[in-house]
């Protein structure tokens, strides 16, 4: 068993009206960056989780949260 960290940043994203282009410029990063996250191709570090969370002023688990696999 192990963990896969899931999130809910497109949906937080797209309800505070941002693009990816948008929300990565304003936390001065990638598109693609943005994009890779979303997709789940990509776990950020805990600095630019907190940088997301910060951003959008809500906790982390709010956009971020583990999963256990089986």
């Amino acid at each position: 068993m192990g963990w896969k960290l899931v999130n809910r940043l497109a949906q937080v994203r797209e309800d505070g009206g941002l693009t990816q282009v948008e929300l990565a410029d304003k936390l001065l990063i990638s598109h693609q960056t943005i994009a890779a996250i979303e997709a789940g191709s990509y776990v950020p570090s805990i600095e630019l989780t907190l940088r997301i969370a910060y951003f959008f002023k809500r906790p982390v688990e709010e956009i971020f949260r583990l999963n256990q696999k089986k």
